[in-house]
Protein backbone atom coordinates (compact mmCIF):
# COMPACT_ATOMS: atom_id res chain seq x y z
CA UNK A 1 0.00 0.00 0.00
CA UNK A 2 1.31 3.47 -0.86
CA UNK A 3 2.28 5.77 1.97
CA UNK A 4 -0.28 8.38 2.97
CA UNK A 5 0.53 12.04 2.46
CA UNK A 6 2.16 14.01 5.24
CA UNK A 7 -1.16 15.71 5.93
CA UNK A 8 -3.07 12.48 6.44
CA UNK A 9 -0.22 11.07 8.55
CA UNK A 10 -0.45 14.13 10.81
CA UNK A 11 -4.21 13.82 10.86
CA UNK A 12 -4.03 10.16 11.91
CA UNK A 13 -1.71 11.16 14.75
CA UNK A 14 -4.14 13.86 15.93
CA UNK A 15 -7.07 11.42 15.73
CA UNK A 16 -5.17 8.94 17.91
CA UNK A 17 -3.82 11.51 20.35
CA UNK A 18 -7.17 13.20 21.05
CA UNK A 19 -9.31 10.10 20.43
CA UNK A 20 -11.36 12.26 18.11
CA UNK A 21 -12.86 12.40 14.63
CA UNK A 22 -14.23 15.89 15.31
CA UNK A 23 -13.35 18.78 13.01
CA UNK A 24 -14.45 22.21 14.24
CA UNK A 25 -15.28 24.76 11.57
CA UNK A 26 -13.81 28.12 12.56
CA UNK A 27 -16.52 30.14 10.78
CA UNK A 28 -17.16 33.17 13.00
CA UNK A 29 -19.99 35.56 12.23
CA UNK A 30 -19.21 38.95 13.84
CA UNK A 31 -22.92 39.55 14.47
CA UNK A 32 -23.18 36.38 16.56
CA UNK A 33 -20.17 37.00 18.78
CA UNK A 34 -20.64 37.73 22.50
CA UNK A 35 -21.41 41.35 23.36
CA UNK A 36 -18.02 41.96 24.98
CA UNK A 37 -16.27 41.09 21.71
CA UNK A 38 -18.58 43.11 19.49
CA UNK A 39 -17.06 46.28 20.97
CA UNK A 40 -13.90 45.46 18.99
CA UNK A 41 -13.38 46.02 15.26
CA UNK A 42 -14.86 42.96 13.50
CA UNK A 43 -11.57 41.37 12.43
CA UNK A 44 -10.07 41.80 15.90
CA UNK A 45 -13.22 40.37 17.43
CA UNK A 46 -12.99 37.32 15.19
CA UNK A 47 -9.41 36.63 16.25
CA UNK A 48 -10.27 37.09 19.92
CA UNK A 49 -13.22 34.72 19.56
CA UNK A 50 -11.18 32.12 17.71
CA UNK A 51 -8.41 32.33 20.29
CA UNK A 52 -10.79 31.32 23.07
CA UNK A 53 -12.50 28.61 20.99
CA UNK A 54 -9.16 27.04 20.06
CA UNK A 55 -7.82 27.20 23.61
CA UNK A 56 -11.00 25.52 24.89
CA UNK A 57 -11.16 22.71 22.30
CA UNK A 58 -7.68 21.91 20.95
CA UNK A 59 -7.40 18.71 23.00
CA UNK A 60 -10.79 17.47 21.72
CA UNK A 61 -10.42 17.82 17.96
CA UNK A 62 -8.70 16.06 15.09
CA UNK A 63 -8.41 19.30 13.12
CA UNK A 64 -9.84 22.77 12.50
CA UNK A 65 -11.47 23.94 9.26
CA UNK A 66 -11.79 27.68 8.63
CA UNK A 67 -14.14 28.55 5.77
CA UNK A 68 -12.44 31.35 3.87
CA UNK A 69 -15.72 33.14 3.11
CA UNK A 70 -16.10 34.32 6.70
CA UNK A 71 -12.70 36.01 6.55
CA UNK A 72 -12.90 37.31 2.98
CA UNK A 73 -16.20 39.01 3.91
CA UNK A 74 -14.26 41.26 6.31
CA UNK A 75 -11.98 42.58 3.56
CA UNK A 76 -8.19 42.79 3.86
CA UNK A 77 -8.40 42.83 7.65
CA UNK A 78 -10.25 39.55 7.51
CA UNK A 79 -7.42 37.84 5.65
CA UNK A 80 -5.03 39.12 8.31
CA UNK A 81 -7.42 37.66 10.89
CA UNK A 82 -7.27 34.32 9.09
CA UNK A 83 -3.47 34.28 9.26
CA UNK A 84 -3.59 35.24 12.93
CA UNK A 85 -6.16 32.53 13.62
CA UNK A 86 -4.05 29.86 11.95
CA UNK A 87 -1.09 30.92 14.09
CA UNK A 88 -3.20 30.17 17.18
CA UNK A 89 -3.75 26.53 16.22
CA UNK A 90 -1.29 24.21 17.99
CA UNK A 91 1.27 22.82 15.52
CA UNK A 92 0.19 19.24 16.16
CA UNK A 93 -3.41 19.98 15.07
CA UNK A 94 -3.88 19.99 11.26
CA UNK A 95 -5.97 22.58 9.41
CA UNK A 96 -8.22 22.41 6.36
CA UNK A 97 -8.87 25.50 4.27
CA UNK A 98 -12.49 25.26 3.21
CA UNK A 99 -12.16 27.12 -0.09
CA UNK A 100 -13.95 24.80 -2.58
CA UNK A 101 -11.71 26.04 -5.36
CA UNK A 102 -12.09 24.85 -8.95
CA UNK A 103 -10.77 26.66 -12.04
CA UNK A 104 -8.45 26.25 -15.01
CA UNK A 105 -4.99 24.93 -14.21
CA UNK A 106 -3.21 28.28 -14.46
CA UNK A 107 -5.56 29.78 -11.89
CA UNK A 108 -5.40 26.69 -9.70
CA UNK A 109 -1.63 27.02 -9.50
CA UNK A 110 -2.18 30.44 -7.96
CA UNK A 111 -4.79 29.04 -5.59
CA UNK A 112 -2.36 26.29 -4.56
CA UNK A 113 0.31 28.87 -3.76
CA UNK A 114 -2.15 30.95 -1.77
CA UNK A 115 -3.69 28.13 0.24
CA UNK A 116 -0.61 26.01 0.83
CA UNK A 117 2.28 28.48 0.77
CA UNK A 118 0.75 31.73 2.03
CA UNK A 119 -1.79 30.38 4.53
CA UNK A 120 -0.05 27.03 5.08
CA UNK A 121 -3.21 24.92 5.24
CA UNK A 122 -2.53 21.23 5.56
CA UNK A 123 -5.44 20.45 3.24
CA UNK A 124 -8.09 22.22 1.19
CA UNK A 125 -11.51 21.53 -0.28
CA UNK A 126 -11.85 21.60 -4.06
CA UNK A 127 -14.44 21.33 -6.82
CA UNK A 128 -13.98 18.46 -9.32
CA UNK A 129 -16.11 19.71 -12.20
CA UNK A 130 -13.27 21.09 -14.31
CA UNK A 131 -11.55 17.71 -14.28
CA UNK A 132 -8.18 16.28 -13.34
CA UNK A 133 -6.05 18.98 -14.97
CA UNK A 134 -7.71 21.64 -12.83
CA UNK A 135 -7.04 19.72 -9.62
CA UNK A 136 -3.51 18.70 -10.54
CA UNK A 137 -1.86 21.81 -8.99
CA UNK A 138 -3.41 20.75 -5.67
CA UNK A 139 -3.05 16.98 -6.02
CA UNK A 140 0.59 17.33 -7.08
CA UNK A 141 1.41 18.71 -3.64
CA UNK A 142 2.00 15.28 -2.16
CA UNK A 143 2.54 16.62 1.36
CA UNK A 144 -0.90 18.27 1.44
CA UNK A 145 -4.46 16.94 1.40
CA UNK A 146 -7.28 17.66 -1.05
CA UNK A 147 -10.90 16.94 -0.12
CA UNK A 148 -12.92 16.90 -3.34
CA UNK A 149 -16.63 17.75 -3.35
CA UNK A 150 -18.64 14.61 -4.00
CA UNK A 151 -22.13 14.95 -2.48
CA UNK A 152 -22.65 18.07 -0.40
CA UNK A 153 -25.01 18.51 2.54
CA UNK A 154 -27.20 21.34 1.22
CA UNK A 155 -30.82 20.63 0.17
CA UNK A 156 -30.20 21.23 -3.53
CA UNK A 157 -27.20 18.92 -3.82
CA UNK A 158 -29.19 16.17 -5.51
CA UNK A 159 -30.09 18.42 -8.45
CA UNK A 160 -26.62 17.83 -9.85
CA UNK A 161 -24.90 15.15 -7.78
CA UNK A 162 -27.64 12.55 -8.23
CA UNK A 163 -28.14 12.99 -11.96
CA UNK A 164 -28.03 9.52 -13.53
CA UNK A 165 -25.37 8.72 -16.09
CA UNK A 166 -25.92 6.48 -19.10
CA UNK A 167 -24.64 3.48 -17.16
CA UNK A 168 -27.14 4.12 -14.36
CA UNK A 169 -24.66 5.41 -11.80
CA UNK A 170 -25.41 8.67 -9.99
CA UNK A 171 -22.93 11.42 -10.78
CA UNK A 172 -21.65 11.59 -7.19
CA UNK A 173 -20.54 7.96 -7.38
CA UNK A 174 -18.74 8.56 -10.66
CA UNK A 175 -16.97 11.54 -9.04
CA UNK A 176 -15.92 9.38 -6.09
CA UNK A 177 -14.54 6.70 -8.36
CA UNK A 178 -12.72 9.27 -10.49
CA UNK A 179 -11.10 10.84 -7.41
CA UNK A 180 -9.99 7.38 -6.33
CA UNK A 181 -8.24 7.00 -9.68
CA UNK A 182 -6.62 10.43 -9.32
CA UNK A 183 -5.25 9.58 -5.87
CA UNK A 184 -1.77 8.64 -7.05
CA UNK A 185 -0.13 10.65 -4.24
CA UNK A 186 -2.40 9.21 -1.54
CA UNK A 187 -3.50 12.73 -0.65
CA UNK A 188 -7.09 12.89 -1.95
CA UNK A 189 -10.32 12.60 -0.01
CA UNK A 190 -14.00 13.27 -0.53
CA UNK A 191 -16.63 15.63 0.90
CA UNK A 192 -19.91 13.79 1.52
CA UNK A 193 -22.72 15.29 3.59
CA UNK A 194 -24.29 13.64 6.62
CA UNK A 195 -27.69 14.47 5.12
CA UNK A 196 -27.17 11.50 2.76
CA UNK A 197 -26.19 8.46 4.89
CA UNK A 198 -27.31 5.87 2.36
CA UNK A 199 -25.34 7.52 -0.43
CA UNK A 200 -22.41 7.90 1.95
CA UNK A 201 -22.42 4.13 2.46
CA UNK A 202 -22.30 3.70 -1.34
CA UNK A 203 -19.29 6.01 -1.54
CA UNK A 204 -17.51 4.14 1.23
CA UNK A 205 -18.07 0.80 -0.51
CA UNK A 206 -16.75 2.22 -3.79
CA UNK A 207 -13.77 3.97 -2.18
CA UNK A 208 -12.89 2.00 0.95
CA UNK A 209 -9.58 3.75 1.51
CA UNK A 210 -10.40 7.40 0.75
CA UNK A 211 -10.68 9.80 3.69
CA UNK A 212 -14.08 11.50 3.97
CA UNK A 213 -14.95 14.94 5.28
CA UNK A 214 -18.50 14.89 6.65
CA UNK A 215 -20.38 18.21 7.03
CA UNK A 216 -24.07 18.59 7.84
CA UNK A 217 -24.55 16.87 11.20
CA UNK A 218 -25.60 20.02 13.05
CA UNK A 219 -27.87 22.80 11.84
CA UNK A 220 -28.43 21.04 8.51
CA UNK A 221 -29.97 18.06 10.31
CA UNK A 222 -27.79 15.15 9.21
CA UNK A 223 -27.94 11.87 11.13
CA UNK A 224 -24.70 11.73 13.10
CA UNK A 225 -24.74 8.10 14.20
CA UNK A 226 -25.89 6.65 10.86
CA UNK A 227 -23.39 8.75 8.98
CA UNK A 228 -20.46 7.80 11.19
CA UNK A 229 -21.30 4.12 10.83
CA UNK A 230 -21.68 4.51 7.07
CA UNK A 231 -18.54 6.59 6.59
CA UNK A 232 -15.80 5.09 8.73
CA UNK A 233 -13.24 2.89 7.05
CA UNK A 234 -11.88 -0.53 7.99
CA UNK A 235 -9.72 1.05 10.71
CA UNK A 236 -12.82 2.62 12.32
CA UNK A 237 -11.43 5.98 11.22
CA UNK A 238 -10.96 7.68 7.83
CA UNK A 239 -13.71 10.18 8.61
CA UNK A 240 -13.85 13.75 9.91
CA UNK A 241 -17.16 14.97 11.31
CA UNK A 242 -17.50 18.73 10.87
CA UNK A 243 -19.25 20.89 13.44
CA UNK A 244 -19.31 24.69 13.40
CA UNK A 245 -22.34 26.62 14.59
CA UNK A 246 -23.43 24.03 17.15
CA UNK A 247 -20.05 24.41 18.87
CA UNK A 248 -19.18 28.06 18.20
CA UNK A 249 -22.54 29.38 19.35
CA UNK A 250 -23.35 26.89 22.11
CA UNK A 251 -23.65 30.04 24.22
CA UNK A 252 -23.96 33.69 23.26
CA UNK A 253 -22.71 34.87 26.63
CA UNK A 254 -19.36 35.32 28.29
CA UNK A 255 -19.20 31.58 28.92
CA UNK A 256 -19.10 30.84 25.18
CA UNK A 257 -15.70 29.13 25.34
CA UNK A 258 -16.69 26.85 28.21
CA UNK A 259 -19.95 25.95 26.48
CA UNK A 260 -18.13 25.38 23.20
CA UNK A 261 -15.86 22.94 24.99
CA UNK A 262 -18.86 21.18 26.51
CA UNK A 263 -20.57 20.89 23.11
CA UNK A 264 -17.36 19.68 21.45
CA UNK A 265 -16.78 17.04 24.12
CA UNK A 266 -20.34 15.77 23.81
CA UNK A 267 -19.97 15.54 20.03
CA UNK A 268 -16.62 13.78 20.22
CA UNK A 269 -18.06 11.24 22.64
CA UNK A 270 -21.16 10.65 20.47
CA UNK A 271 -18.95 10.10 17.45
CA UNK A 272 -16.74 7.67 19.36
CA UNK A 273 -19.73 5.69 20.57
CA UNK A 274 -20.99 5.45 16.99
CA UNK A 275 -17.58 4.19 15.81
Amino acid sequence: MATASAFFTRLDAAVARNESLLCIGLDPDPERLPARLRTLPPAEAVVAFNREIIAATADLVACYKPNLAFYEALGPEGLVALKQTLALVPPEVPTIGDAKRGDIANTMRAYARALFDVYDFGAVTANPYLGRDALEPLLSRADRGVYVLCLTSNPGAAEVAEVRLDDGRPLFLAVAERVRAWNTNQNAGLVVGATHPEQLAQVRRACPELPILLPGTGTQGGDLERSVQAGIDGRRAGLLVVAARQVLYASGGDDFAQQARRAAQQLRDRINRAR
